[in-house]
């Protein structure tokens, strides 16, 4: 089959959940035997087409001019997938959807749409007027967790399958350990952008706390976005900025090595999808504490996987840090549990459902 995936953001560019999920699915897909061509944005130093990995990728310039912007980037995506001519086009998120609905009208070619986070729990007001359209006249539409799916429902009600996001196992399986508490004691970690809806700055509240029972903890935050200098900021008045590294943005395969040096992982986030971050770090056998937002309570289970609580509460992710570092026994159970759990993640899994969807979306 040949299949167009529309994103609006790639790697190496995009480092976020739905870029590196992105560039996995063309990876299995092609690796399935599909020829699989990826259409998205345009960033400085990258050529406009590229083949890598067993799939082709088209960049295309896109204006920073609102809405008359973004109108331009989809004419030339329906004109690179008129001159692609697959058989499916797969828009990965609502944000993608309008130029796959528009190909469907003029080009007589059907599409899924896949719903992955931000887009479908906080869409701003463009999304809000095309999604109902791009939900509606979808051949399968799909979202990554029940929650989701929910909310989806909300905006247009139809049959809606859940799929969630895969992993590539053997990338955090079985890796040696690469700890070294003599040398750095405790570490917590954060992965992902550094906005508000992370809720980061509760992370660093709840620090404090954690220092004053356990001194020689340290928090390790990797990501970079908008807050980053309130964060510094906030570290400094907390007095923990020692114990505090704002490490920035690092390629994705980095990511796993600090998952492999962490002993908690933690997710403060006030609104979330299906954040594929959680289960890399389940992967890497890391426990979780997580806010119970989104598609989160879907994975996370009290005392099995780690530990979930509420948006903005710092004191009780302190509470669940600390008892998770103080309990080695604890936390090498939930390890264990977490290595089994991401078992059902794999992107061999995913793939044989997607391409089942795919198949009744052509017929």
């Amino acid at each position: 089959m040949k299949i167009a995936i529309l994103v609006l953001h790639f790697p190496p560019k995009g480092q976020a959940g739905t870029e590196i999920a992105t560039y996995f699915l063309a990876e299995h897909l092609a690796r399935r035997g599909h020829i699989v061509h990826v259409i998205t944005s345009l960033d400085e130093g990258l050529p406009d087409e590229s083949y890598e990995k067993g799939f082709y990728i088209h960049r295309i310039p896109l204006i920073k001019i609102r809405i008359f912007g973004m109108l331009l980037y989809w004419r030339a995506i329906i004109r690179t997938i008129r001159k692609i001519d697959p058989d499916l086009v797969h828009a990965q998120s609502l944000v993608s959807g309008m130029p796959a609905l528009i190909s469907k009208k003029l080009l007589k070619i059907p599409y899924a749409v896949w719903g992955q986070g931000s887009d479908v729990y906080l869409p701003d007001g463009f999304i809000k007027l095309t999604s109902k359209m791009v939900i509606k006249n979808a051949d399968s539409a799909i979202a990554l967790t029940d929650d989701m799916k929910k909310v989806m429902q909300k905006i247009y009600h139809r049959d809606i399958v859940v799929v969630p996001n895969g992993i590539n196992i053997a990338d955090q399986l079985d890796k040696p350990d690469m700890k070294d508490e003599a040398a750095h004691g405790k570490s917590i970690l954060y992965v992902g952008r550094l906005e508000s809806v992370k809720g980061v700055q509760y992370l660093i509240r709840a620090m404090k706390r954690v220092h004053d029972k356990i001194p020689d903890a340290r928090l390790i935050i990797i990501g970079d976005g908008k807050e980053r200098d309130m964060l510094e900021a906030l570290s400094i008045q907390l007095g923990i900025q020692k114990y505090v590294q704002i490490g920035g943005e690092v390629p994705h395969e980095k990511v796993l090595s600090f998952m492999q040096q962490a002993d908690v992982f933690v997710l403060p986030s006030l609104s979330e999808g299906f954040p594929m971050v959680i289960i890399e770090a389940l992967a890497c056998g890391l426990p979780i504490v997580a806010s119970r937002v989104g598609g989160v309570p879907e994975i996370i289970t009290n005392d099995t996987n780690g530990y979930l609580v509420e948006a903005k509460d710092a004191e009780t992710i302190a509470n669940k840090i600390i008892l998770l570092l103080q309990d080695e026994k604890l936390r090498k159970k939930i390890s264990d549990n977490n290595k089994q759990l991401v078992k059902k993640y794999t992107w061999e899994n995913v793939i044989v459902e997607l391409e089942r969807l795919y198949q009744l979306s052509i017929k």
